[in-house]
C-alpha cells in the first residue's frame, strides 16, 4: 500500500499520473489555466476604440469595423481583447473577421499592412476599361507605405477604370491620378451634392409619411394601389411589393424590416445613384413601409464600397428623427465588409446579426423566420424609393409608364461600350437596342456584339436577340435573366471567352463556401475556361450540377455567362 501510493504511476515520482497530467482530477489541482492566458492590456485597447459596453453580439462587425478604421487592420490581440469583452469564443470573432474581404487580420501588429490600401475594381466593365493595364501600372510605381490589390464591383462601372484610394472613390482612374491621391497625404471620402431634407420637404417631401402616421391612409389601401402599380422587387427577384407586405403583416409580430443595399451584382449602380443624389425620396418609402408592417426596428443593411453613402444616412437620419418622422420606429444603418453573397437576403440577415454572411436553407422564409428569428420585411433601395411617388400619383400613373405589358418605370445600370453610361431611367421594358441608343450610342470603331441583361449572373445574349424586352419574365426561354436591371454593353473588340472567364472569377472569388457545388465549382469552372480549348462536355455537366444543388442564387446562376456562351458564341470557341 504505501509503495502503491508514493510511486503512483511506477515513475517513482510522488503522486503518479496527478503529477503527469495535471489537469486531471478536480480543476483546483490544475496549476495554469487552458487555453490562451488572457491580457487585460488588450481588452482596455478595444474599449477606448469601441466605447464602453454593454456589448452586443449582433454588433461584432461593427466593432471589427471601428478596430479595423482605426488601426488599418485587425491585430490578433485586438480579436483576443474583443472576445473578452463580449464574453464569446475567440472561434466565434476570428470566423466573423476571416469571412470578410475588407477585414485585414494579422498576427501582430508588427505584420500590418502598408497604411494605405488601393483596390482596383476587375470586374467587367472595369476589365474593358483597362484594369488589368492599371493594376500593372500601380504595382510598377515606386510608393512606398501603399499597397496595390484587386477587388470585385465597387458600383462604378459607369465611370470604369475605377478604384478605391482607402474609402475615396477614383472614377476613370489613371495611374498618375491614384498616385497622387495615395501618396498625397489624407485620403477623405467626398461628399456628392444631394437633395437636402429641407429641399425635400419643400418639394412636397414626406407628405405621404405624414398622412400615414395620422391615419389618414389605410395599409390595405396603400398595398392595393402598390400591387396595381405593378411594383416589384428591383434588386433582382421581382417579387410583387404588395404580396411581401401582406405575407409580413399576416405573420405575428414583433416584426422587423431589412433594407438590402448590398448593390454588389458586376455592372449594376442605380442603388448608388439614388443614395447619393435624393436619399430622401428613398427614406420616405422605407419608413412608409416600415409603418405598414408595423417594424419594431428597421435596419438598412449598405456595401462598404459605398462610403459617401454612409455618411449621407449618418447625416440624415438624425435629422428625420428630429423632425418628428420617426416616432415607431427605430432605424439602424450595418455597414458590410465587402461580401458579395450578403446582396443574398438571408445572408444579409445573418449579416445584420454579427455573423459570416451565409446563406440559410428554406424554408422557413425570412418573411417567417428572419432577423433574430422574428418575421422580417426585406426591400430593395430602388423598390423603396418609388414608394411616395406611387401613392401620391396612383397606380395607374405608374403602371402606364411601361412599355408592352410591362409595368412602371426602370432604372437600367447601362456600362460599357456604349458613348454615355450611367443610369437609364426609361419605361420598363425596353430592349437593349433602345437602351444603346438612350446612352448616344456604341463607342466608336465598336459594333453591337452582346449584351448582359442582368448583371454577372444574367447570362449573355447575342446582338441578334438585341430587340427582347428586358422586364421580368421574359428572357428566362433563353436561359438569362434581367435580375436588377444591370445591363453591359459588348462589341466586337470583345472576346467572348475572355468575358465569362472574367464572370466566373468573380463568383469564384464571391463563393461563401458554405456548399461544395458552388465552392468547388466555380474554382473548377476557372480551370477549365482558363483552357485555350473548353472541354464543353465537362463544362455542361458541371454547370448542371452547381445549377441543381447549390444552396442559393450565386452557384445556382453562376454557370449562366459560360453556357451562354457555349449557346450563342460558338464562334468564338474556335
Amino acid at each position: 500500500m504505501s509503495n502503491k501510493k508514493s510511486n503512483g504511476g511506477g515513475d517513482g515520482r510522488p503522486g503518479g499520473r496527478r503529477a503527469i497530467h495535471p489537469g486531471a482530477g478536480r480543476r483546483k489541482a490544475v496549476p495554469f489555466p487552458k487555453g490562451r492566458i488572457h491580457d487585460p492590456a488588450e481588452a482596455e485597447a478595444v474599449r477606448v476604440l469601441i466605447g464602453a459596453g454593454p456589448y452586443q453580439r449582433a454588433l461584432l462587425i461593427e466593432y471589427l469595423h471601428k478596430i479595423q478604421d482605426a488601426e488599418g487592420c485587425l491585430p490578433a490581440g485586438h480579436l483576443h481583447g474583443l472576445a473578452d469583452l463580449m464574453k464569446i469564443a475567440m472561434a466565434e470573432v476570428y470566423e466573423v473577421a476571416t469571412f470578410y474581404a475588407h477585414f485585414d487580420v494579422v498576427p501582430d501588429a508588427a505584420e500590418r499592412p502598408a497604411k494605405t490600401t488601393i483596390r482596383v475594381c476587375d470586374s467587367l466593365s472595369c476589365m474593358m476599361a483597362g484594369a488589368e493595364e492599371l493594376i500593372a501600372a500601380l504595382q510598377s510605381e515606386d510608393m512606398p507605405g501603399v499597397r496595390v490589390v484587386r477587388a470585385p464591383c465597387i458600383g462604378s462601372c459607369h465611370t470604369a477604370p475605377a478604384c478605391h484610394v482607402g474609402h475615396h472613390h477614383v472614377d476613370h482612374a489613371t495611374a498618375e491620378k491614384v498616385k497622387e491621391l495615395a501618396t498625397g497625404g489624407h485620403v477623405h471620402t467626398e461628399i456628392p451634392a444631394y437633395q437636402t431634407l429641407g429641399d425635400y420637404i419643400e418639394t412636397g417631401g414626406y407628405k405621404v409619411l405624414r398622412a400615414c402616421l395620422a391615419g389618414e391612409k389605410a395599409v390595405d389601401e396603400i398595398i392595393t394601389t402598390l400591387s396595381d402599380g405593378g411594383l416589384r422587387g428591383l434588386g433582382g427577384a421581382g417579387f410583387p411589393t404588395g404580396r411581401k407586405w401582406t405575407f409580413v403583416r399576416a405573420e405575428k409580430g414583433p416584426r422587423f424590416m431589412a433594407v438590402n443595399g448590398d448593390e454588389g451584382e458586376p455592372g449594376t449602380f442605380k442603388d448608388r445613384h439614388y443614395l447619393e443624389t435624393r436619399p430622401h425620396q428613398f427614406l420616405e418609402g422605407m419608413l412608409i413601409a416600415a409603418w405598414a408592417v408595423e417594424a419594431q426596428e428597421v435596419f438598412i443593411y449598405m456595401r462598404d464600397e459605398y462610403p459617401a453613402v454612409l455618411k449621407i444616412l449618418a447625416d440624415e437620419i438624425p435629422k428625420l428623427e428630429a423632425a418628428g418622422l420617426i416616432p415607431n420606429t427605430k432605424v439602424s444603418v450595418r455597414r458590410g465588409a465587402g461580401a458579395y453573397i450578403c446582396g443574398e437576403e438571408s445572408a444579409m440577415i445573418e449579416s445584420i446579426e454579427g455573423k459570416r454572411g451565409l446563406p440559410r436553407h428554406r424554408p422557413p422564409y425570412v418573411a417567417q423566420v428572419g432577423i433574430f428569428n422574428r418575421p422580417t420585411l426585406v426591400n430593395n433601395v430602388e423598390t423603396l424609393y418609388w414608394i411616395p411617388q406611387i401613392i401620391e400619383k396612383g397606380a395607374e400613373w405608374f403602371a402606364s409608364q411601361g412599355k408592352g405589358e410591362s409595368k412602371g418605370m426602370r432604372s437600367y445600370s447601362v456600362s460599357g461600350r456604349v458613348k454615355n453610361p450611367g443610369v437609364a431611367l426609361v419605361p420598363a421594358g425596353v430592349s437593349v437596342r433602345e437602351l444603346i441608343e438612350h446612352c448616344g450610342g456604341m463607342l466608336d470603331g465598336h459594333k453591337f456584339k452582346g449584351y448582359l441583361p442582368g448583371g454577372a449572373s444574367g447570362g449573355i445574349l447575342p446582338e441578334s436577340m438585341g430587340d427582347l424586352p428586358l422586364d421580368f419574365g421574359q428572357l428566362e426561354k433563353y436561359g438569362c435573366f434581367v435580375g436588377s436591371h444591370a445591363v453591359v454593353i459588348l462589341s466586337d473588340k470583345d472576346d467572348m471567352k475572355a468575358v465569362a472567364l472574367n464572370l466566373m472569377r468573380f463568383f469564384e472569388d464571391e463563393s461563401c463556401g458554405q456548399c461544395t457545388p458552388c465552392r468547388n465549382g466555380t474554382e473548377k469552372a476557372v480551370q477549365l475556361m482558363a483552357r485555350e480549348d473548353w472541354d464543353q462536355p465537362l463544362l455542361k455537366d458541371l454547370a448542371q450540377v452547381m445549377s441543381d444543388a447549390s444552396i442559393c442564387g450565386l452557384g445556382q446562376a453562376a454557370a449562366n455567362p459560360l453556357m451562354s456562351v457555349i449557346k450563342y458564341f460558338p464562334k468564338d470557341l474556335e
